[in-house]
């Protein structure tokens, strides 16, 4: 196959999952190289994605290297059979590859939870919250820029509507929840969407409350985006310079129990919905 010249976070996780097979089975690139039967050069080109890869082949290096999961290799070779072009790449060289790249991730969630702090989620987000974000933005995004990411931004909701949506619990925090972004009528209808996004089978909405106190790693907003398999999961992180993205064992089960603890902090979905018509009612 011919050498990428961009490789979607995508490509990437599969060829990082590859290094990661053959390392739990002991071998070094040199010794994978032998085992599978090809050179070491291929070995690296496909496990940092410049080059593409075969179900066919995942399937033949599985099998060399021993692994005994057989739904984690199923889920290998899925990623190594997809050949269609999503949404998000109408918009490369446009926005940073960390937006297309969050757009992707959700695109195949299978599953999502997330802790905001001091915004609504963007999968939740209404047109006009989501201008009065970027204009807050350094620097202010062009005219056209903005339609770009206003657009964007909107689509990336789609993963709700489609057939199978993930299952989504969204943790936002009182904080959040008072932010009038835009102004008072703005936020006000950012709560009612809320409101009416929670009415879905797949969305359950959990307010922590300020008077919840204090709750794990409160410094930063987050996403854990659930794979087909637990060895796929991955969780993102809003940074000041974008997002950054985990997928290592042990920050993956680290944020599984901060999740775990600050929805222990949380309304149940009932008085969460309670609690935001009556910040909806206060501003």
């Amino acid at each position: 196959m011919p050498p990428r010249k961009a490789p979607t976070a995508r490509q990437r996780r599969l060829g990082t999952e590859l290094r990661k097979m053959r390392e739990r089975a002991g071998y070094n690139i040199a010794e994978g190289a032998e085992i599978v039967g090809t050179d070491r050069t291929t070995i690296s080109n496909t496990e940092s994605a410049r080059f593409g890869v075969s179900p066919e082949r995942v399937r033949t290096w599985a099998n060399a290297y021993h692994c005994p999961d057989a739904a984690y290799v199923d889920a290998l070779a899925d990623m190594a059979a997809e050949r269609i072009t999503g949404w998000w790449e109408e918009y490369r060289n446009e926005l940073v590859n960390r937006a297309l790249d969050l757009a992707e991730l959700e695109h195949h969630a299978a599953g999502i939870r997330s802790i905001q702090l001091m915004h609504v989620p963007g999968l939740l987000q209404t047109e006009d919250y989501i201008r009065a974000l970027y204009a807050g933005a350094v620097p202010t995004p062009s005219p056209a820029r903005l339609r770009r990411r206003l657009s964007h931004r909107l689509k990336r909701r789609d993963v709700l509507d489609r057939e199978n949506p993930p299952a989504c619990t969204f943790l936002i925090h009182e904080a959040a929840l008072r932010m009038t972004y835009g102004g008072v009528e703005v936020a006000r209808s950012q709560l009612d969407h809320l409101l009416k996004e929670s009415e879905r089978d797949n969305v359950t909405i959990r307010a922590i409350p300020f008077a919840a106190g204090g709750f794990p790693n409160p410094g930063s907003s987050t996403q854990y985006v659930y794979g087909v398999v637990p060895q796929l999961d991955t969780v993102q992180t809003d940074t000041p310079s974008g997002s950054a993205f985990l997928d290592a064992e042990t920050p993956l089960a680290n944020w599984r129990a901060v999740l775990d603890r600050t929805e222990e902090c949380s309304l149940d979905p009932d008085k969460s919905r309670e609690f935001i018509r009556t910040i909806a009612q206060q501003l």
